[in-house]
């Protein structure tokens, strides 16, 4: 197991987390397997939107695949995490999962970008007993652990959010344009155009 830590403070963070996530989906791409990234959270907590805020720096993003849940018009959070879920499973073949999410932790880590090669366990900060999901996880730390989380997720600086969702997004734009290439697919680029129309 490996734990990559990167400070956002520092400035070359995007291109570590770019590389590091290279480093994980260049052989997961060349298996074929359709790499899904799940951003979990929810708009109605300051603390907690990181994940939706990715989602929606990078719904433009979505390519032959590469695929996208969870952004601010459409969250992944603990009501309807089980029925992603499943839907991801019932639409791909052997998925590679990568969730994105909200964590806390201890003040000289708030503002650092966690990646591990283990599944994420949302809601573990409020003792919800939540399905985990993903083979690898990128975690945020926006606010420090201790008494009365959810408190703390309501009163999280949205600067030290924006911060941190502005580096995951452009880290992992960044990690599929190296290792996947820019090109949309046609049907994408189809979609995109409809949407532009309606």
């Amino acid at each position: 197991m490996f734990t990559t830590v990167i400070d956002t403070h520092d400035d070359h963070c995007v291109s570590q987390l770019r590389d590091a996530l290279s480093k994980i989906i260049l052989p997961i791409a060349k298996d074929n397997r359709p790499i899904v990234f799940l951003c979990v959270g929810t708009d109605r907590s300051t603390g907690d939107c990181l994940g939706p805020l990715v989602g929606s720096k990078l719904q433009f993003l979505i390519r032959d695949k590469v695929y996208l849940y969870g952004n601010l018009e459409n969250p992944v959070h603990a009501k309807n995490l089980q029925e992603f879920i499943d839907k991801i499973h019932n639409a791909f073949i052997n998925p590679f999962i990568i969730a994105v999410d909200a964590s806390l932790g201890n003040i000289q880590n708030v503002g650092k970008i966690f990646i591990e090669d283990k599944p994420l366990n949302p809601g573990s900060a409020m003792n919800k007993d939540l399905p985990a999901v993903g083979h690898i996880s990128i975690t945020g730390i926006v606010n420090i652990s201790g008494a009365l989380e959810f408190m703390v997720l309501q009163n999280t600086r949205l600067c030290t959010v924006m911060q941190l969702a502005d580096i995951i997004s452009k880290g992992i734009y960044h990690c599929v344009i190296k290792t996947l290439g820019g090109k949309r697919s046609r049907s994408q680029k189809l979609m995109d155009k409809l949407e532009q129309i309606t």
